[in-house]
């Protein structure tokens, strides 16, 4: 099947519908410049639509046998496995992502999948004393009902499906928003692969569409009690403002700037595979990427030259080539917009180790080192192929340059000792570190999330439970209470 002739839509209480809005999303291979679809924007009324839609489905859905919701996961992974190869060239035509990328992306949503499948089963009760005498305390772990979810470009497939999938396992309602250069990937193929799964029509909408159009109907909307959100910390602040002046929940999955630490005594050749990854998979467009690599100044000389040589060894090009380790970033504007901070570092007294060219979404791995500690390039989210070697004297050096960034998403300590490795690693300000790996890591039952501008609340195993679940207490009193008029 063709995707983008066929999903160019929205989906909206079980039905396939035009967009109603003034003007059109072009969704753009980013290598090419080909357009794949054209989608005609949701209006403020199509986002209502959607949202009632899920709330009406959702009681029915709520009270549905956890049993029997499972077996929709387990349908949507079949579905997912049966056309893996068609997802794969959707992936790398429609994000840029060389085949690399789009097999670790589809293995991390079908680990997802499998997740919700279990967490269908895991919404548990509890049953507390009470210090007064025949009183029984029931608490039910019960659905918030509906859950808005606003999903990002760089891995709009598992994205997407970490909190829709969950969410929908839980018993919730969802209508979800994906991001305007992933409509397809990221939105309008998750509800075919679920509506072939056999998912009750209206529990899961789909709205393509843009604030531009729509301000913040998505997010002030009276039905959603929770609001998902992964992007940048700049729009989730903005996010997290609007849904708390209704009393929202949030779920923010927001920016990083994480470093990746090689100590003294680190397996060199090892530190450089684990950085390169770290800092290149998907372009650099992964918000756990390693944007600083800090090198201890005793063994830097020896890691800036294997890490560098490696670096340029990688192979820049059409994702479809399946020899490409580096495709386009998502549009000509991000790689402009990398390239020029990359020339202001530069102008401010940064040493260029390699630098390539920037060709419309093409842009070749660069590597900088003897930045200032106050570069600005040091302190934010770099969503390109562009990482920053930092020397340090010792662990105490080390722990203060990685802090000093208003993120803390992930961050990497490389080491010959354990023991030591993970006391570097708690004094890191991040929500996930990693001893002796690289920085990007997502696992279905392991808490994602960071501190600081990094986001807030966590996702994955129970945390995902206590985020799209309410707690209700129920008490009981047995015999009669006694009141004091």
């Amino acid at each position: 099947m063709s995707y983008f002739s066929e999903l160019a839509a929205q989906y909206i209480d079980g039905e396939w519908c035009t967009g109603n809005g003034s003007w059109d999303i072009v969704d753009v291979d980013p290598y090419t410049g080909d357009k794949l679809a054209t989608v005609t924007i949701a209006t403020v009324e199509q986002v209502d639509r959607a949202y009632r839609a899920a709330a009406r489905a959702q009681k029915e859905w709520a009270a549905t046998n956890p049993y029997t919701r499972r077996l929709v996961f387990e349908r949507a992974l079949r579905i997912i496995e049966e056309r893996e190869q068609e997802i794969t060239r959707a992936i790398m035509a429609e994000l840029g992502g060389t085949a690399l990328k789009a097999g670790f992306e589809l293995s991390l949503t079908k680990d997802m999948l499998r997740e919700a499948m279990q967490l269908s089963l895991l919404a548990e009760g509890r049953l507390l004393p009470s210090p007064v005498d025949g009183k029984e305390n029931r608490l039910y772990r019960l659905p918030v009902g509906v859950v808005g979810v606003i999903s990002p470009f760089n891995f709009p497939l598992f994205l997407s499906i970490k909190a829709v999938a969950p969410a929908l396992a839980l018993g919730n309602g969802v209508v979800l928003k994906p991001h305007q250069e992933t409509p397809v990937i990221g939105g309008t193929l998750i509800a075919r692969i679920f509506e072939d799964a056999g998912l009750p029509a209206g529990l899961l909408n789909v709205v393509v569409t843009d604030i531009a159009e729509i301000g913040d109907a998505f997010i002030e909307h009276p039905v959603p009690k929770v609001i998902s959100f992964t992007g940048s910390d700049k729009v989730g602040r903005h996010v997290a403002t609007v849904a708390a002046s209704h009393f929202k929940r949030t779920v923010l999955e927001l920016g990083g700037n994480s470093a990746l630490i090689v100590l003294d005594d680190a397996d060199l050749d090892y530190a450089v595979d684990a950085a390169v990854f770290s800092r290149f998979a998907h372009q650099g467009q992964v918000c756990m990427a390693a944007n600083r690599v800090l090198v201890d100044r005793s063994v830097e000389a020896e890691f800036t030259e294997k890490f560098v040589a490696k670096i340029a060894s990688l192979t820049v090009g059409d994702p479809k080539d399946p020899a490409t380790q580096i495709g386009p970033l998502i549009n000509p504007v991000q790689a402009d917009s990398i390239s020029a901070q990359v020339d202001q570092a530069v102008e401010a007294g940064a040493t260029v180790l390699l630098r390539g060219e920037t060709n419309g979404s093409l842009m070749d791995p660069v590597v900088l080192t003897g930045l200032p500690l106050d570069a600005p390039i040091l302190q934010c989210e770099l969503f390109g192929p562009v990482v920053l070697v930092v020397p340090f004297d010792g662990e105490d050096e080390a722990v203060r340059i990685a802090n000093d960034t208003p993120f803390g998403l992930s961050g990497a300590v490389h080491t010959g000792d354990i023991d030591r490795g993970v006391r570097v690693a708690q004094r890191i300000e991040t929500g996930m570190i990693h001893v002796n790996d690289g920085t990007i890591a997502d696992e279905p039952i392991v808490p994602f999330g960071g501190e600081k501008n990094s986001g807030l609340g966590r996702l994955n195993g129970d945390y995902t439970v206590d985020a799209f679940t309410t707690v209700k207490w129920i008490s009981i009193q047995h015999g009669r209470s006694r009141f004091p008029f």
